[in-house]
């Protein structure tokens, strides 16, 4: 049985070196994220809820609407991709969060973005 709201997130990060000054404790890094509507309705996004969690515990929490100031509705099997970015005071870090939809009939749920590892290369092996 397929289920009526499945939607999946997945997240590809990135370190940005060029807008990163380490001597500065800024790393910047990018992640393209791709939603997928694998659930049999469709479904729109209203908002996000972020954790940025850098490796000395400092939590960010970043609430907004949409995504990069778009709300993407997606009907079933369509996938949404962006890219946007995050500064950590530290080398490595996560990210983790959810993003809250809402059916055609206003039911709203949530789509768990799963936790991701921010890191500059060669960091972590």
């Amino acid at each position: 049985m397929t289920e009526k709201y499945k939607i999946v997130v997945e997240a590809k990060p990135h370190y940005i070196a060029a807008q990163s000054a380490p001597q500065e404790h800024r790393y910047v890094f990018a992640y393209t994220i791709t939603i997928t509507n694998q659930g049999t309705a469709p479904a729109k996004l209203l908002s996000r809820h972020w954790l940025i969690t850098d490796s000395n515990g400092k939590v960010q929490e970043v609430r907004g609407d949409g995504v990069i100031g778009e709300q993407p509705y997606l009907k079933p099997g369509e996938m949404f991709q962006y890219t946007s970015g995050a500064m950590l005071d530290t080398p490595v870090g996560t990210m983790q969060g959810e993003y809250t939809m809402s059916s055609d009939e206003g039911e709203h749920f949530n789509a768990l973005i799963p936790k991701f590892t921010l890191s500059i290369p060669r960091t972590l092996h």
